[in-house]
């Protein structure tokens, strides 16, 4: 019986030092004891560790993953493969079996490194994914089938769980809500949209609880996967759909953006997300947040296709609801930007780096760019903070009165100081509010923002609160002041950025004037091929 109590026969020809090793390494693994895990990998940038999520390059890299995972359901190892490659160096395969049903597969280059034997490279291949209930509430394949033929026929659909679909309940990220809620007895315009174009719905992805949050964790359903980057979160409130569009099991994210819940989600896991002028595609059907701000929208993986969804639901012809057709979007945009100056000084070092790298690569394109000031950032966010509380408890107070405790501890920390603003807070912050949406009016008129959409790489999951609390405030200040204009902003995964795991996508938010959404899509395309150019390089990263 080998030392991990699993029921493998270990092959005789595996020397006795490596199988100690081998077996020392599983047993790590089910106790999840990290300094032991990390001690099992060789030490320097060549180790290798990949999987279904993506690949760590270096030690280091991967002991930061490791701190995410959490350990790994109850296996035993069923049979190894062992195949010498040089007096040091040595491949095992071996397959797993998980107490809890399926097999998984583990391919490992071990060396040896100051006399023992370490993990090189590990290659694993997990069970058979179930439905990943921290990505769907339902799933099918596909769920609802859309027409048959359109501008949007074979693509598929993750439909953010806020939006009415007849026949289902709205569960709001949140289990007691969906219990007290009824099926809908319509579908939502945005959602029929997609459907009538030829589009499948694949299924209701999760949100964040009541679309409350931009980290894109959830006490109840777990937090789904960065499709980006190992170990980090996945942005949110939209972090269902973004999940299920970076991985590939949707081609279309519908979802909302309040104060950046598209945005966040398409920087953090390196996808194209819009954020539509307010009010330009309706909301009904949609649960609300706060109505002054809440914006339907789309997260795709490629330019292309958001503007394929942006030139069907934003025209006559596509939608039976949307009361602007192409309009200023009927012309570009011109080849003018202006970069917050605001912007710049509340991003972390290694984006400003990659972003004024970008901006240089812009500018040899012929473009004008300017550094212009937007005003204070907390001018924005204060203002903003407020008319979304006060609106949130009116649409949602009376439910959590009615359902003490139903809420995790941060939404309800949020609930709870919007409960105490007053009719006067309201009042100037509406007024504040007004007068910033003007400002940046005149802002955008001849001109478009461009700026990083977040301060930098998706955090890791395993950051305490108030480091995530940190990170939500500085990127509040970011993504809200598009919100109060009521501005269409569109974020393009246009620049990369060292992290604790690995080389990460940080979004580039372009911000025009109202009713230009199509057109910006456009500008958005024109600038992607510049975002190359401007990736530093990480010392992890091959030529």
């Amino acid at each position: 019986m080998p030392p991990d109590g699993s029921s493998a026969e270990t092959p005789r020809e595996i020397p006795a030092d490596l199988a100690e090793a081998f077996h020392a390494y599983e047993r790590a693994i089910m106790a999840n004891d990290l300094d032991a895990l990390d001690a099992a990998f060789i030490d320097g940038p060549d180790a290798l560790r990949g999987d279904a999520a993506g690949l760590l390059v270096g030690h280091d890299a991967i002991s930061a993953f490791r701190g995410t995972r959490g350990g790994v359901p109850t296996r035993v190892i069923e049979r190894i493969e062992y195949r010498p490659l040089a007096p040091d160096a040595a491949l095992l395969v071996s397959v797993s079996r998980y107490a809890g049903g399926g097999t998984g597969l583990q391919t490992q280059l071990w060396q040896k490194q100051d006399g023992a034997w370490k993990i090189g490279a590990a290659h694993v291949t997990p069970r058979a994914a179930a439905l990943d209930r921290s990505v769907w509430r339902t799933v099918g394949d596909p769920l609802f089938q859309g027409a048959w033929d359109g501008p949007l026929q074979g693509l598929t659909v993750a439909v953010k769980d806020l939006f009415a679909i007849k026949g289902y309940r709205i569960g709001a990220g949140n289990p007691v809500f969906l219990d007290s809620a009824r099926p809908e007895t319509t579908t939502a315009p945005a959602v029929s949209d997609l459907l009538r174009a030829g589009a499948s719905l694949r299924g209701i992805a999760r949100t964040d609880e009541f679309a409350y949050s931009i980290a894109g964790d959830n006490v109840h359903y777990g937090t789904p996967p960065n499709g980006a980057v190992p170990g980090t979160l996945p942005g949110g409130s939209s972090s269902g759909p973004a999940t299920a569009v970076a991985t590939g099991q949707a081609d279309i994210g519908l979802a909302t953006d309040t104060a950046g819940s598209i945005r966040v989600p398409a920087s953090y896991q390196g996808l194209w997300g819009l954020r539509t002028t307010h009010g330009l595609v309706p909301r009904q059907g949609l649960l609300p947040l706060a109505q002054s701000f809440d914006t339907v929208g789309w997260l795709t993986r490629d330019g292309a296709t958001l503007e394929r969804v942006t030139d069907w639901c934003l025209s006559y012809d596509g939608s039976d609801s949307t009361e602007s057709v192409y309009g200023p979007s009927g012309v570009d945009l011109p080849w003018r930007f202006a970069v917050p100056t605001e912007a710049l000084a509340a991003v972390e070092d290694a984006t400003r780096a990659a972003f004024e790298a970008f901006v240089a690569g812009v500018r040899d394109a012929g473009a004008e760019v300017v550094e212009v000031s937007i005003g204070d950032l907390d001018e924005y966010l204060v203002p903003f903070r407020t008319v979304q509380g006060a609106e949130a408890w009116r649409n949602n107070g009376e439910w959590l009165r009615e359902h003490p405790g139903a809420v995790g501890a941060a939404v309800a920390e949020r609930f709870r100081a919007a409960s105490v603003l007053t009719a006067d807070d309201e009042r100037y912050a509406r007024r504040r509010v007004a007068d910033l949406r003007a400002r940046l009016a005149d802002a955008v008129a001849e001109t478009t923002l461009l700026l990083p959409t977040v301060p930098g790489p998706a955090p890791l999951r395993t950051h305490d609160s108030a480091h995530l609390d940190a990170v939500r405030a500085a990127t509040l200040r970011l993504t809200t002041p598009a919100a109060v204009g009521g501005l269409p902003a569109l974020s393009a995964p246009l620049l990369r950025v060292p992290s604790a795991t690995g080389v990460a996508p940080v979004g580039v938010s372009v911000v025009s004037r109202e009713n230009t959404d199509i057109a910006l899509v456009r500008l958005a395309r024109r600038l992607a091929p510049l975002g190359a150019t401007a990736a530093p390089r990480s010392p992890q990263e091959s030529p």
